[in-house]
C-alpha cells in the first residue's frame, strides 16, 4: 500500500480545561520551578494549566513528541487558543525532521526558564520524559552527538530480531549499565549501543554523573492514579485521538517511520493495518496496549524520585488537585 504525506497541520479538539482559584496565594519566587510529572493521560496538562493561571505562570512542555508540529494529535498537544492565553515554550515549534535529543532540551528549556524568570514568571514544567526532566534539573554527561548511520543499523537489527537481540548486546558489553537501565526500552538501548559504537568504550565507563548547579530551586508533584483510573484515561483518549484523525496524521509521517519521534505508540501501529495484516478495532487495541506499557515505564521512571510529591490517587479532578498543589506543595 502507498501512503502520500499529508501536509498542513492537524489542529486537534483535545479539550482541556482551565480552573482559577478565586482567592490565590502569594505567588512562588520566581527562583524556583514547579514540575508536574506522571504517566501520560494522567491529567499533567490540565493541572500544569490550571496552576499557571492561578499563579499567573508559564508552562515548559516536557514532552518529547508535543515539541513536534505534526504530531499534535498524537502527543495531546495543548491547543493554540490556551497557548494564547497561558504563555507556552516547546510546544508544536519543530518538525519531526529536527529532533530534539535531551541535552538539546536541557540547553533550550533554561532559556526559556531564563527568560521567564527576568520577566517574572513562575515556571512550571510539565510532561513525562523522564530523561528530559533529568537533565533539566541535573544535567547530562556529555556523551557526544548522535550518529544517523549507527543508530539506524541498530534500529534495522530491532526491527528485525526484535528486543531481545539489543538486550544481548547490551549484556555483553556493558552489565553494569544493563543492570540499572531500562532494559525494555528498545529506544533506550539503541542509543547505549550507538554511544558504545561511537566511543569504543562502555556507557558507564563515559558517564559521571556530576549534578551540575542550577540558578533554581525545584518542586515536583506527581499525578499516580489508580491503574483503572489510568487504563480507563488512556483508552479514552487514544478513541478522542481516532475520533481526532490519528490516522491521517500517522499517514503523513508515515515516509519518514524511521524517524525517531514517529517510532511511539500511536504512529508505528497503523502500518499492519494498511497492510491488511490486522483490522481496525485491532489496531486501535494494539495503540492502547502500547500506550498503556510506556506509561507503567514511566510510572517506574517517576517512582525511582524521592523529591516528588505524589498527589494521593483518589483526588482526580483537576480543581481538587490543584487544591491539594497549592495547600502541600512547599513553594514560597
Amino acid at each position: 500500500m502507498t501512503i502520500t504525506a499529508v501536509k498542513g497541520a492537524v489542529v486537534p479538539v483535545i479539550m482541556t480545561k482551565t480552573i482559577t482559584d478565586p482567592a490565590p496565594p502569594a505567588a512562588p519566587s520566581a527562583s524556583q520551578i514547579i514540575l508536574v510529572v506522571g504517566p501520560t493521560a494522567s491529567g499533567k496538562t490540565a493541572l500544569a494549566m490550571a496552576l499557571a493561571a492561578h499563579i499567573r505562570g508559564a508552562v515548559i512542555s516536557a514532552d518529547s513528541r508535543q515539541c513536534y508540529r505534526e504530531m499534535t494529535i498524537g502527543s495531546a498537544a495543548p491547543l493554540p487558543h490556551e497557548m494564547q492565553s497561558i504563555p507556552h515554550f516547546m510546544v508544536s515549534d519543530r518538525s519531526v525532521h529536527q529532533h530534539l535529543s535531551a541535552g538539546q532540551f536541557e540547553q533550550e528549556a533554561l532559556r526559556c526558564i531564563a527568560s521567564g524568570m527576568a520577566q517574572g514568571q513562575q515556571i512550571i514544567v510539565c510532561g513525562g520524559a523522564g530523561l528530559f526532566l533529568r537533565a533539566l534539573v541535573e544535567g547530562l554527561d556529555d556523551l557526544g552527538v548522535e550518529d544517523p548511520e549507527i543508530r539506524s543499523f541498530w534500529q534495522k537489527r530491532y526491527q528485525k530480531d526484535g528486543l531481545a537481540a539489543l538486550q544481548k548486546e547490551i549484556l555483553a558489553r556493558d552489565p553494569t549499565y544493563a543492570a540499572h537501565a531500562d532494559m525494555n526500552n528498545h529506544q533506550r538501548l539503541i542509543r547505549a549501543l550507538e554511544i558504545m559504537d561511537t566511543h569504543g568504550e562502555k556507557v558507564t565507563d563515559l558517564r559521571t554523573r556530576t549534578t551540575k548547579d542550577r540558578p533554581f530551586r525545584c518542586w515536583w508533584v506527581g499525578l499516580n492514579p489508580t491503574r483503572h483510573l489510568l487504563h480507563h484515561s488512556i483508552n479514552q483518549r487514544v478513541d478522542q485521538m481516532i475520533a481526532n484523525g490519528l490516522e491521517k496524521e500517522a499517514a503523513a509521517l508515515f515516509p519518514w517511520g524511521s524517524v525517531k519521534a514517529c517510532q511511539s505508540p500511536g504512529y508505528t501501529e497503523w502500518e499492519a493495518y494498511w497492510n491488511g495484516e490486522i483490522d481496525h478495532a485491532t489496531c486501535v487495541e494494539h495503540i492502547k496496549q502500547h500506550t498503556r506499557q510506556y506509561a507503567r515505564r514511566q510510572l517506574t521512571w517517576f517512582r525511582r524520585n524521592p523529591a516528588i510529591h505524589w498527589i494521593p490517587p483518589e483526588i482526580t479532578e483537576t480543581s481538587s488537585r490543584l487544591e491539594w498543589v497549592l495547600r502541600n506543595l512547599p513553594i514560597e
